[in-house]
């Protein structure tokens, strides 16, 4: 679905044709469901944050603005529901998913150090790394991840928004977004996903 084919639908909406909610909830119901899950990591409750977030889209088609990238808007609205819902039901999950969010790079060297320095092979993994990389599968490598790098991966490769509207969408300036990116991309390599 394309900008112009999603405005079309959200004016359908705006005026009480549901056919538009359900041409959006056709294409986009995947892509806001892998948003809601990378921040509350549950099934069951991903799913209802899911309905819930078509529900409120409904209600709320009037505020969409023609020409402002309906994929990050969309994705926006997805994740402050899922974080809304933390609030409510899980306060100190709340706290830890802002302080990743949070997190600079500061914060991220301090984990760099786990690895012993003096042995590093010549590609810079430790002995101890290069064992237990050995048979990894994707959700292990994914799981390696800190949650902001996870999300961050996710809404690039899953979601394919660009940088900005990740940015955008958690509120962290564009150059962290990148760093991030990288650093996650870097740990994946070196568990042998490209």
């Amino acid at each position: 679905m394309d900008e112009r084919q999603f405005e079309k639908a959200v004016a359908r909406m705006v005026q009480g044709d549901k056919t538009g909610l359900k041409e959006i909830y056709e294409n986009y119901v995947g892509y806001i469901y892998r948003i809601i899950y990378e921040v509350l990591q549950n099934k069951e409750n991903a799913e209802d944050v899911t309905s819930d977030f078509f529900i409120r889209l409904w209600e709320k088609a009037e505020q969409f603005k023609p020409g402002s990238g309906h994929r990050g808007y969309l994705a926006v609205m997805a994740r402050n529901m899922a974080i809304d819902f933390i609030r409510k039901h899980r306060r100190e999950e709340l706290t830890a998913l802002m302080q990743d969010l949070g997190a600079g790079p500061e914060e991220e060297g301090r984990d760099a150090g786990i690895y012993q320095e003096n042995t590093r092979f010549p590609n810079g993994a430790s002995k101890v790394e290069e064992e237990v990389l050995g048979n990894i599968t994707v959700n292990q490598a994914l799981a390696a991840l800190k949650p902001a790098e996870r999300q961050i991966v996710s809404l690039k490769i899953l979601g394919e928004l660009t940088f900005k509207e990740i940015a955008e969408c958690m509120k962290i300036p564009m150059g962290t977004v990148t760093w991030k990116y990288q650093s996650a991309m870097k740990k994946l390599r070196r568990c042998g996903y490209e």
